[in-house]
């Protein structure tokens, strides 16, 4: 089966003792494209280090919701440098996340602004994290007015991407109807773990929905982690962080992941349920997803 990850921070310190193992891992498992994103100016580029040392890797640049009322200026001034990078193919992760609210929302506003102003002025496409907090909806709704009022979705977008979707909603959450407007915008969808998830039922319903040109998959490991992974799997070893140590069994006899370890190579398991919601089988879906990948990020071609 043909795979993608269009979001895992192979970057951050959970993989500081095997980095090299787990991506040999994602390789394995199929995954053909890695997006790893920054989510300030130090992992930015110790993601576009990363995009440098394997062939397969692409890295994004970007300062993350939380990270708003800390950033610097010289921070700001890192990601423009970085983004300038061909093999910085994203800006972001970016957005809004009004649940935990570690930044105040003016600040996390101001820090979207800019990077929608970039994602405009270097054509790559901005990668957008954004939550409300439970039975809200004014994180999605507030994202979608600032992405109209900086002109994706017209004019000013559609002369910078042509038909390159502008920027991709990382880790779907929220209702169909947002969803419904990001997808009038052009945007790709990229649907996570957190799809497992209660609370976060709309996610089957706008998986059938995006269009195979604008769907993505992604794992956002190291956080995330879906279930379904077979007792005594090497994954659940790994999970675990004892080797030789199996997950503690669900209900229905698969080990559990939340609060452990998410790796690239389990992005599988999303796969698997995208194309169950979609009536499709797991190696049509995969056959979709690299073009959708190649289509919405400029990879280098050299």
């Amino acid at each position: 089966m043909r795979l993608i990850d269009s979001h895992a921070h192979l970057q951050a310190s959970a993989f500081d003792a095997d980095r090299g193992e787990v991506f040999a891992a994602a390789r394995r498992a199929g995954i053909e494209r890695l997006l790893v994103p920054g989510w300030d100016a130090g992992s930015s580029a110790a993601a576009l280090g990363l995009a440098m040392e394997f062939d397969g890797i692409d890295a994004a640049a970007g300062i993350h919701p939380h990270d708003a009322s800390t950033a610097t200026p010289a921070d700001w001034e890192t990601v423009v440098r970085l983004a300038a990078d061909p093999r910085v193919v994203a800006i972001g992760e970016t957005g809004l996340d009004f649940d935990r609210m570690h930044a105040p929302a003016e600040a996390q506003l101001a820090n979207l602004r800019r990077h929608l102003r970039l994602a405009l002025d270097t054509g790559k496409p901005a990668i957008l994290h954004c939550r409300s907090a439970v039975g809200r909806r004014d994180a999605q709704d507030m994202l979608i007015a600032e992405m109209r009022a900086a002109g994706f979705g017209a004019a000013a977008a559609r002369g910078v991407f042509g038909d390159r979707p502008p920027a991709v909603l990382h880790s779907f959450s929220g209702p169909v109807d947002y969803a419904a407007a990001a997808l009038d915008m052009g945007l790709a969808i990229a649907f996570g773990g957190l799809v497992f998830r209660k609370g976060e039922e709309a996610s089957a319903e706008v998986a059938a929905l995006v269009p195979t040109e604008r769907l993505l998959i992604e794992t956002d490991s190291p956080y995330l982690a879906p279930p379904g992974v077979p007792r005594n799997s090497a994954t659940a070893e790994r999970a675990s962080g004892v080797a030789g140590t199996a997950a503690p069994l669900t209900s229905d006899g698969t080990a559990g992941f939340r609060g452990r370890r998410n790796s690239p190579e389990w992005v599988r398991i999303t796969a698997e349920w995208l194309a169950e919601r979609r009536g499709a089988t797991p190696d049509s879906i995969g056959e979709g997803l690299v073009p959708a990948y190649d289509a919405t990020f400029r990879r280098p071609t050299t």
